[in-house]
């Protein structure tokens, strides 16, 4: 199996309330293959959001399946859908969610420790992640000691920390000024190729995604 990631059939409708239920995602087919990094373009309302949650394993779809490296996820206990993002799903956001009172090795070392690696492994994988980055001189500052793009590095950092198969980010660079945006994004790339990662990739900067190796453009339910 080549996809770390494949979606089949995947509709997903909310009840907001009003006279009649909203469906945001219809009958939609991904995929996205090792070592390939896939730009989701998608406006405001169009699903972006409820699929990365459906991906990232968040959010259960009402219909069709959700397949990692090989795996059906859709019905699987809540335990072991937890255990999977853990090991096999790291997440960025457009905003670190850094926790403010550690530093920025120790944000990147606790998820490790909280799948059991034994702390001197931790430390030395958050110190090859960070060198990675051009952060190792940032290692012991805490996150409200550093730029937005120095605290958006550490938060890749941390997304890679348990080495998963699969990175879903969205919007990561969203939050930055054009010029730090692009920077991030070239160190963002830089670590997915060095580590063979598979990457889907949330933008509304078109420029970034033609970028990436494929785009895929959600444009509503469909």
């Amino acid at each position: 199996m080549n996809d770390v990631l494949r979606l089949e059939g995947v509709g997903k409708t909310y009840a907001k309330g009003g006279p009649s239920p909203v469906t945001v995602l219809s009958g939609l087919d991904l995929n996205v293959t090792r070592g390939e990094v896939v730009a989701l373009v998608a406006p405001s309302g169009a699903g972006k959001s409820t699929l990365l949650h459906i991906a990232g394993l968040l959010d259960t779809p009402d219909t069709g399946r959700v397949m990692l490296n090989g795996r059906d996820m859709t019905g699987l206990p809540d335990r072991a859908r937890t255990e999977a993002r853990r090991r096999e799903l790291g997440f960025v956001y457009q905003f670190h969610h850094l926790l403010p009172e550690f530093s920025a090795a120790e944000n990147i070392v606790l998820p490790q420790l909280a799948d059991g690696i034994a702390a001197h492994k931790a430390q030395a994988r958050a110190a090859d992640l960070l060198s990675r980055v051009g952060l190792s001189h940032r290692a012991n500052h805490r996150p409200a000691q550093m730029s937005g793009g120095e605290q958006q590095r550490v938060a890749f950092c941390r997304a890679l920390a348990n080495t998963p198969s699969l990175l879903l980010a969205d919007e990561p660079t969203g939050n930055l000024d054009p010029e730090t945006s692009d920077r991030v994004f070239d160190v963002l790339m830089a670590l997915v190729r060095d580590t063979g990662l598979s990457a889907l990739i949330a933008t509304h900067n078109h420029a970034l995604a033609a970028r990436m190796d494929r785009v895929i453009r959600l444009t509503g339910a469909v």
